[in-house]
């Protein structure tokens, strides 16, 4: 007779606590009186394929390690198995089941197309594996229009998010009781593959816990102005533990409501706009559900298939190595890749001048982004490229383009942040850091200052026109 163990599979959801998997399968174990372990694979060429930045597999292997020893100390086994894709796990897990007497298996649901087509051949080839929707706190396709479909604009699809969530308990679930006496603690785990030091981000459930709750003590009801300044740690930097479910954006959510009670359904709560990013998360994952071609590279508006981009290489590796010759734009391309990580405001910035100022698409940005940051995520990054491009769903206008000058002068207006990252300028005046002057930019592109800093490589009103003739291949007639 089989036995009917089970197999809990870690994916992006690297914790114990608030991981409705992990408890259906110790509930499972328990009511048949059988074992549980665990399992995570690491898929080195998959995660290639993916664009994964070596600092977030970094990030991850730590968080395994961190993860082995908390499911040690429930008495659970967890087993790292090195397989080269998605393709080879099939095979694999058949074998691990069949050798461990594994009569389930639970994972939580993943949004994006290629993790869902995984899980589609297993089940169809008759693995016991159940699905439980953990991603988001209102799962995909639960929030619905009148006419039964997905929103293709934030605001609604916001309005109705909180209506249902203000009909049911944000509650989260509990870190399970041990399932058996204490494991010894677990050898060092190591994944064989390149990475880049995460150690300036500290590891651990517990730190992420309290970076959310000395967040929304001192700094949430600031956040709708902090957020937007770059020298200040305005925002909650959960972004990378978020990406790799370290910790739960329902245990976001319930921490909001634990502190503000009416953030729901009062606008003048002050974590609204905190709360808003949150769905906005959950908007554009439940996007890629919907509309699978978003995991496939494709612009939500077919009309952004008519761009002609200009995808000039020189002026793209300018763009990546912060030597555009816009100071503020140079300083975030360089946090971005010394630090793995780019505030928020600032991807919105050089998200603009690539695709606008340059015209280079959008997926060469996204791909740059996907292969340096620390809390990459599809269905975050393809939403912010489109979004800034024009060509994604409840996007901004073709015609609206960053001003970058404006943008220095508004948000860094003592240029401290700029001067943290692009010290060449370190001793210009204010007026010259933020009103870079271009001259026959044709001639100078590439051309060095005295300080080593280049000319800007485009002048904005030309390229602000350009874009906007065109990026008018978006406007519908």
């Amino acid at each position: 007779m089989t036995s009917m163990n089970s197999l809990m599979w870690f994916r992006q959801d690297l914790r114990v606590a608030d991981n409705p998997a992990l408890v259906a399968a110790c509930d499972f174990a328990i009511g048949n009186n059988s074992h549980l372990r665990a399992v995570y694979f690491v898929t080195p060429s998959q995660w290639a394929q993916h664009d994964v930045a070596p600092i977030q597999i970094d990030f991850m292997q730590r968080h395994v390690n961190l993860l082995a020893q908390a499911l040690a100390a429930l008495g659970i086994q967890l087993d790292v198995v090195h397989v080269q894709d998605f393709a080879e796990v099939q095979e694999v897990l058949t074998t691990y089941i069949e050798k461990h007497q594994i009569g389930a298996v639970f994972a939580g649901n993943e949004p994006e197309i290629n993790e869902r087509r995984r899980d589609s051949a297993l089940i169809d080839s008759g693995l016991p594996l159940t699905l439980i929707d953990q991603d988001c706190v209102l799962a995909p396709e639960t929030v619905k229009n009148l006419a039964g479909g997905m929103y293709k604009v934030f605001t609604p699809f916001a309005k109705k998010w909180k209506s249902i969530a203000n009909q049911r308990a944000i509650i989260t679930k509990r870190v399970p009781a041990p399932m058996a006496t204490a494991l010894p603690s677990p050898d060092d785990i190591v994944f064989h593959c390149d990475k880049v030091s995460s150690d300036l981000w500290p590891a651990g459930e517990g730190v992420a816990k309290r970076i959310l709750d000395q967040f929304l003590a001192s700094q949430v009801a600031d956040y709708h102005v902090d957020r937007d300044i770059p020298a200040l740690e305005g925002t909650s930097r959960l972004s990378p533990y978020l990406a790799i479910g370290v910790i739960s954006s329902r245990q976001c959510v319930a921490a909001i409501l634990a502190r503000y009670p009416e953030a729901l359904v009062d606008d003048a709560c002050p974590a609204k706009t905190w709360l808003n990013e949150l769905i906005w998360r959950e908007f554009y994952r439940h996007l890629l559900v919907a509309f699978p071609r978003l995991s496939m590279g494709c612009n939500f508006n077919e009309l952004g298939d008519g761009i002609a981009w200009r995808n000039n290489a020189d002026e793209f590796n300018a763009w990546c190595d912060g030597q555009t010759g816009y100071p503020l734009v140079d300083a975030a391309m360089r946090q971005l890749n010394q630090t793995g990580w780019m505030h928020n405001r600032l991807r919105m910035v050089v998200a603009s001048f690539l695709t606008k100022h340059l015209l280079i698409d959008w997926r060469w940005g996204e791909r740059y982004f996907r292969q340096k940051l620390i809390d990459g995520d599809l269905a975050a990054n393809n939403g912010g490229w489109q979004w800034s491009a024009g060509t994604g769903c409840d996007a901004q206008p073709y015609f609206r383009v960053f001003n970058p000058m404006t943008q220095s002068s508004k948000f860094d207006p003592d240029a401290s942040f700029i001067k943290r990252y692009v010290t060449e300028v370190s001793g210009w005046s204010l007026a010259d850091i933020h009103l870079p002057k271009t001259v026959n930019v044709n001639d100078l592109f590439g051309q060095r200052l005295d300080e080593g800093y280049p000319q800007p490589i485009v002048e904005h009103k030309m390229a602000r026109l350009r874009a906007i003739e065109v990026l008018s291949a978006l406007k519908r007639g």
